[in-house]
């Protein structure tokens, strides 16, 4: 069933549905809020963790909402394969394309692909980034695609235009728990679910590096103390120090981030963090 053009009631979101009124729902769904709708032949897995914490206090004020599709509803036949073995031969099955292809177009948003991604959680996909999470956080919405066994027949992602992520270089039973990750990592980044904005803006990332080391009470614990700065109350050394800890922290364990915070935007000159980061790396060598 596609989704159609919502009316707004205050703000709450209405549209036709099979389901029970949203106004009846104890997650009402406010007119435009951001969506995610996850086919799976697990719906019983969501939320799962988005369920709880931030995510899950989010979801149930309607600041974003969730829409697990049973992509078995859309087989045909007795037995409602949702799967065949691999064309060629090999190990395992691969979701068949005719299933899939159904499922994704009777649940089709009717928005372009730039504010409403389709995603297939999958090892061979483009990394996972926060800027791609970023991305999505000011779409719409996305569709998520849940893959199991082997994998799922080529032809659907060629056909649908399916973009394809990866959350690691690793291989999991499924999607579902990738899928998780994902929206977890762009819901996060929706205007007021972390409720302080700037927690967003200083974490590992967002700034090209990773996060400098957090400290909080006692100021002293098994001897070891708070650096004084933290505790000095001047904003600017106590900047200084985290620019400088994240610098270190990111050449020491993420050489790829450190090379590309160095290198020059656009052949430009490198900002003054760069130069002075140049500088004491050319002391220490």
């Amino acid at each position: 069933m596609t989704d159609k053009p919502s009316k707004s009631h205050g703000r709450l979101s209405i549209g036709a549905s099979l389901k029970p009124r949203e106004l009846m729902t104890e997650r009402p769904e406010l007119a435009g809020a951001w969506k995610a709708r996850v086919l799976t032949l697990y719906p019983e897995m969501f939320p799962g963790i988005l369920g709880q914490s931030l995510t899950g206090k989010a979801l149930q004020d309607g600041l974003w909402a969730l829409e697990a599709v049973n992509i078995r509803d859309h087989a045909t036949g007795k037995h409602r394969n949702v799967d065949d073995t691999p064309a060629g031969g090999g190990a395992g099955m691969v979701l068949r394309a005719d299933v899939l292809g159904k499922a994704i177009d009777a649940t089709a948003a009717p928005y372009p692909r730039d504010i409403w991604p389709v995603i297939y959680l999958s090892p061979r996909g483009k990394p996972l980034t926060q800027a791609m999470a970023k991305r999505f956080s000011t779409c719409r919405g996305m569709t998520l695609l849940c893959g199991r066994f082997e994998g799922v027949d080529q032809r659907v992602l060629d056909a649908r235009h399916i973009e394809e992520v990866s959350i690691g270089d690793f291989v999991l039973t499924g999607g579902e728990l990738a899928a998780q990750v994902l929206i977890d990592a762009t819901v996060r980044l929706i205007p007021r679910v972390l409720g302080n904005a700037e927690s967003a803006e200083d974490e590992s990332f967002s700034n090209g590096l990773l996060e400098h080391p957090q400290y909080t009470r006692p100021t002293v614990w098994e001897g070891l103390q708070i650096p004084e700065v933290l505790l000095s109350g001047h904003h600017g050394n106590i900047a200084a120090w985290r620019q400088s800890q994240s610098e270190a922290v990111t050449k020491e364990r993420r050489p790829d981030l450190w090379r590309a915070y160095k290198a020059p935007a656009g052949g430009s000159e490198l900002s003054d963090a760069h130069n002075t980061a140049a500088k004491g790396e050319d002391k220490d060598d």
